[in-house]
């Protein structure tokens, strides 16, 4: 269980294909990897923030 074979990608893509039809599948690709973009961007800054306490606190 959890591991996503190419079976199950396969029918995701055709469901999502299915019932957004094939005009729409690129912009919600291109909002889907934004929204990773950002997730990561943000994900990035709480961890510099993080260690950039723990050095400072380390000094103190």
């Amino acid at each position: 269980m959890g591991r996503i074979g190419f079976q199950e990608i396969l029918l995701v893509f055709g469901l999502a294909l299915l019932i957004f039809g094939p005009s729409k599948l690129p912009e919600i690709g291109k909002s889907l990897g934004k929204g990773i973009r950002e997730f990561k961007s943000a994900t990035k800054e709480m961890t510099d923030s993080v260690s950039i306490e723990d050095t400072s606190s380390d000094k103190e």
